[in-house]
């Protein structure tokens, strides 16, 4: 799907965070081990078919849908807005861009209200919603705290393939940039996007899309990533491991980063930083500086850079995947993040390298 650069009239709607995210499994019962038998999220409700889920520290419904069906993909990436006038504005906000929408005042899913999704213009599948049935917050029940405990929703990670028009589009939305990777002639690899006041609640990184590169929870501490690793390894599954765990430059955040049993890429995230100042500085990163990926140095394994789960347009059919075509981002910028091997002086490897994946 071609991008838009097409503006809109309407004023953007006031969004407040990422809130859930709609997946597509092809197996509900081994998704069901993923999420809850391993890494603990809380069952809200389920049936034979959809499975709702929610971290510790949420008073909403859920942060997480699992829907049976029969290609592993995303059919929403969902975004709480600030009242319900917000979702008008947001449905005339697209309208306005062209983009097809659909409003459903009774919900997509359970547990949320008036809703409406779109199809924006870089092919994603967003919703914005207000009303929602509150659940009891469980921050206070440490009785149901493992050591690996996932708290919070922290942001998603899209893949598109031209990221300034991506980020010129999430800007017109009212998100914020608060990291960038960009080369000595200012082309931006990647940029990290935020409403709430952390580092990011969507970041846009360049990659063949529209695909959805990793949804990411919170925990409070390094130790409880160390403890979701100790957990894999005692099941016999570190398989389900695909990096990490490691600090990133970009973010300054511990990570791990898992696949689920269809693929969909999870990240457990904690130690980012506070970026609410309405002149909270942009850090930009030099595309070649090897610790922004990794504050250790660690590699990379090249499914991080090429892999990443469809999503489906509003028939819940996945949207083609156009490959990245900008000359000025040359064929070493695969992936994520720029380039997939990054020390000055030695772009003939990274070509190499590129060009294997």
């Amino acid at each position: 799907m071609a991008i838009k650069t097409k503006t809109s009239a309407v004023p953007a709607p006031d969004v407040v965070r990422c809130a859930y995210m709609e997946i597509q499994v092809t197996n509900l019962k081994a998704a069901r081990e993923f999420y809850v038998d391993i890494l603990g999220l809380t069952v809200t409700e389920e049936d034979e078919q959809t499975i709702y889920l929610r971290s510790l520290e949420e008073f909403i419904h859920h942060n997480l849908v699992l829907r049976q069906g029969d290609v592993a993909a995303v059919a929403a990436f969902s975004f709480r807005v600030r009242s319900p006038e917000e979702v008008d504005r947001a449905e005339a906000y697209f309208k306005e861009l062209g983009c097809r929408t659909e409003r459903r005042v009774g919900g997509f899913v359970k547990g949320i209200g008036d809703s409406v999704r779109v199809e924006d213009p870089l092919g994603f599948p967003y919703e914005f919603f207000y009303d929602v049935q509150h659940v009891d917050r469980l921050a206070w029940r440490y009785d149901l705290y493992t050591p690996g405990a996932l708290v919070r929703l922290d942001h998603f990670n899209q893949i598109t393939p031209d990221v300034p028009k991506a980020v010129d589009y999430i800007q017109g939305l009212g998100f914020q940039v608060t990291e960038d990777i960009r080369d000595e002639n200012g082309v931006v690899y990647a940029a990290w996007t935020r409403r709430k006041q952390t580092v990011h609640d969507t970041a846009m990184t360049g990659g063949a899309g529209p695909r959805m590169h990793h949804i990411a929870f919170s925990t409070h501490e390094k130790h409880n990533i160390l403890a979701i690793c100790d957990k894999l390894g005692a099941l016999r599954k570190s398989d389900l491991i695909e990096r990490g765990p490691g600090r990133h430059g970009v973010s300054n955040a511990f990570y791990l980063y898992l696949r689920d049993p269809d693929g969909h890429r999870i990240e457990i995230y904690t130690q980012d930083y506070y970026t609410g100042d309405p002149d909270n500085p942009v850090v930009s990163w030099d595309v070649h500086d090897n610790q922004r990926r990794d504050w250790w140095g660690s590699p990379v394994v090249p499914s991080w850079y090429s892999e990443g789960s469809p999503v489906l347009d509003l028939d819940g059919k996945p949207q083609p995947i156009v490959e990245r075509s900008d000359p000025s981002e040359m064929v070493v910028t695969i992936g994520a993040d720029g380039f997939s091997y990054t020390r000055k002086g030695d772009v003939e490897e990274g070509f190499k390298l590129g060009n294997t994946l």
